[in-house]
């Protein structure tokens, strides 16, 4: 999220080109769903550029806008770092995956009941998703998305996951000063970690060949 319509598109499409770039240079077949997380980042900015266009409300590029943020994202990205991991660090990492399970078949369930609703507040966007135990599903989707990255053993991993936790903190101490959105900028320094992350290789950067599923 940024603190315009013409940020979020400018950041958006910035970003989503750094995602095609991952995706052109990813080695291994089981990378691909970490290789493209940054064009999902950068399409989901782009999303939001229409949602302050529109001015809120419940459209349907608010409910695109929430599809990728809470149940895709959830299961996503522990299932990206799971696929990637190396044998070893797998064990570990399928709580992650079954926290984030849980989170997006949760916020599935609970969207399609009622529409989520999108308010504009000074230099932010504001979403309200009617949850039962609201607590209870954003430990399950902190677990899944950030504890993921920290669990994957990879060091690049695990500093893009300490910046994921970081850009949260701030991004939420922001909005709710109602200041401005800044999770464009953590976004767009996520992205540039998992471009170099594609371009030196998982773990250390492997020799091609030597990993089953490479992309030739």
């Amino acid at each position: 999220m940024c603190w315009s319509a013409t940020a979020d598109l400018a950041a958006g499409s910035a970003i989503a080109a750094i995602g095609v770039a991952c995706l052109v240079r990813v080695r291994r077949a089981r990378d691909l769903p970490l290789a493209a997380l940054p064009l999902l980042l950068g399409i989901h900015q782009i999303v939001e550029s229409a949602v302050w266009r529109s001015g809120g409300g419940t459209g349907a590029d608010v409910t695109a806008w929430a599809v990728i943020a809470l149940p895709l994202l959830a299961l996503w990205v522990p299932l990206g770092v799971l696929l990637a991991a190396p044998r070893s660090a797998r064990r570990r990492l399928v709580l992650p995956a079954a926290a984030g399970l849980a989170a997006a078949a949760t916020l599935a369930i609970c969207m399609a009941r009622r529409p989520v609703m999108a308010e504009v507040r000074g230099h932010t966007v504001g979403y309200a998703v009617h949850l039962p135990d609201p607590s209870l599903v954003i430990v399950g989707y902190l677990v899944a998305t950030i504890g993921s990255l920290l669990l994957a053993g990879d060091p690049l991993l695990r500093l893009l996951g300490a910046v994921t936790a970081a850009g949260a903190a701030v991004c939420l101490l922001l909005w709710r000063l109602e200041f401005a959105s800044t999770w464009c900028a953590f976004a767009a320094a996520s992205s540039v970690l998992m471009l170099i992350w594609v371009r030196r290789g998982p773990a250390g950067g492997a020799s091609p060949g030597c990993e089953p599923g490479e992309v030739r």
